[in-house]
């Protein structure tokens, strides 16, 4: 099973980036401060990612301490997991 990572890392790279390479950046690259994406990529990420990991993410979480590097944007994403995978009180 792949890693929330690396399905953010290959995704990035074959449909926002267009590379063939991988992802080229360290997880921690700010996407913002180097131009990783733009703001209708960020749009394309919580379809992908409410797609594939079955989260639902708001209006309010696109922010960038969630969207602004793939290391921020899989705990954003595994944080959300935990909620629908918990137990209801």
């Amino acid at each position: 099973m792949h890693s929330v990572e690396d399905l953010l890392r290959q995704h990035i790279a074959e449909n926002i980036l267009f590379s063939t390479k991988g992802y080229p950046y360290p997880d921690e690259a700010s996407f913002l401060e180097n131009g990783i994406i733009d703001s209708m990529n960020v749009i394309e990420l919580v379809m992908f990612l409410e797609e594939n990991l079955g989260i639902k993410i708001e209006d309010t979480e696109i922010v960038p301490d969630n969207f602004d590097s793939v290391s921020s944007l899989a705990k954003f994403a595994r944080r959300k997991q935990s909620l629908v995978t918990a137990p209801a009180d």
